[in-house]
């Protein structure tokens, strides 16, 4: 998605993937998730912020999304809360991201373009999300769906 220059900074498929995916799963599993999706986007070749800066990121926001969406019943049967909280948690994972890299002396660039981007990125990501949840749901329901044989 790098080539198609869209207005505002764009979204991420992954980590749209990876945050729905938490969404669905139980805390645990959204740990993991994080931790793996994480590791992931650290040893991409891309990646500019030290190793395990995405994993934390990623760990922190998805376990906090799992755990938000597995404790309430009402929160969880609604696809427009999934969408709704997979936006904000991206969003809060590009900011947890920033805060870090400053802490940890990365250069950022300016404030103005970061929170442009930020925000750019939690609003396409609220656009796109419907589209891939379905794909994400079916796929996470096929893998973790227990079959009782009588």
């Amino acid at each position: 998605m790098n080539q198609i220059h869209i207005p505002f900074g764009g979204f991420s498929v992954f980590l749209i993937f990876t945050l729905s995916w938490c969404a669905l799963s139980t805390p645990e599993t959204g740990a993991l998730t994080g931790f793996a999706a994480g590791f992931l986007l650290d040893v991409a070749p891309h990646s500019q912020g030290p190793i395990g800066q995405w994993t934390l990121v990623l760990i922190v926001i998805g376990y906090g999304i799992a755990y938000l969406r597995y404790g309430d019943d009402s929160f969880r049967s609604s696809p427009l809360s999934l969408v709704v909280i997979v936006s904000i948690g991206i969003t809060l994972s590009l900011l947890l991201y920033i805060g870090l890299g400053a802490l940890l002396g990365m250069d950022l660039g300016s404030t103005f373009q970061l929170f442009k981007t930020i925000i750019g990125n939690g609003l396409w990501s609220l656009a796109v999300t419907p589209f891939l949840l379905p794909i994400v749901s079916r796929l996470h329901a096929n893998i973790f769906e227990t079959r009782e044989f009588a």
